[in-house]
């Protein structure tokens, strides 16, 4: 092999290493530590913490709005407050925040926009409440995991 043949080739396993260190971190991993009381710590800024509580906050008011249309037997109002966070409510979230996210923790957030559109299709499909708090406990189901497993926390500069 020559010098050139060796450095190309010292070249493209040094890129590939970086580029899966790169998506290891971004993809994965997130931006964490383990925190002191077991859960795992997402490191985020001030403006990307509130988002995420904001978004927690929605889930929690579109629960609230489930429950409520189910007492009053309304499955239009069930629809409604579930749709409003279903996968439409997550397409504003920026990339920067994404990469910060562990995977398991996005993945927890995508289903549960995912099954609050279920919710809501159930709804109106089926116009039943009882189906409707069922797919709600499922739905926080995630929340307690999510809740259960990660806190939000300010970097450190």
């Amino acid at each position: 092999m020559t010098g050139k043949c060796r450095l190309g080739w010292g070249l493209a396993v040094f890129f590939l290493i970086t580029t899966l260190v790169l998506a290891y971190t971004f993809l994965i991993q997130g931006k964490t530590r383990p925190s002191e009381d077991g859960r795992t710590a997402i490191l985020l800024t001030p403006a990307e913490r509130n988002l995420v509580l904001a978004e927690m906050r929605s889930f929690l008011a579109a629960a609230q709005g489930v429950v409520e249309g189910g007492t009053k037997s309304d499955p239009a109002a069930i629809a409604r407050a579930a749709r409003g966070v279903g996968a439409t409510a997550q397409q504003g979230v920026p990339a920067s925040l994404m990469g910060k996210l562990p995977l398991a923790f996005k993945s927890l957030g995508l289903d549960t926009h995912r099954q609050f559109d279920q919710l809501a299709l159930n709804a109106e499909q089926m116009g039943d409440p009882q189906q409707a708090q069922l797919d709600l406990a499922r739905v926080m189901s995630n929340c307690v995991a999510c809740h259960a497993a990660y806190r939000i926390e300010a970097e450190q500069p």
